[in-house]
């Protein structure tokens, strides 16, 4: 009897190792890796929003990016930066 509550013990503590292994712990370093993106960011850079626009960091003031693009400039947040355009990110993607 003693080993039934045992064993249901070290299932459940193997499901949470397994779920933090393949749910959470990708997801948080997706997070750091993107702070870090965000806070490397430069004038200049052209980039995509998380809601699609595309442009050029023409200004950035601590958390605020003044982005510029083809309807004109946009003063947006530097976390609702999602990814960069450059050449070389294009290029390194299309050799994998």
């Amino acid at each position: 009897m003693g080993g039934d509550g045992f064993t249901s013990m070290l299932f459940f503590g193997l499901m949470f190792v397994i779920m933090w292994f393949f749910i959470i712990r990708p997801q948080v370093q997706k997070q750091k890796k993107e702070k870090s993106f965000q806070e490397a960011i430069s004038v200049g850079t052209r980039v995509v929003t998380t809601a699609g626009i595309h442009g050029r960091i023409s200004e950035i003031h601590d958390d605020i990016v003044i982005l510029e693009t083809s309807a004109g400039k946009l003063r947006i947040e530097k976390t609702a930066i999602s990814r960069e355009l450059t050449a070389a990110r294009y290029s390194a993607e299309k050799a994998t």
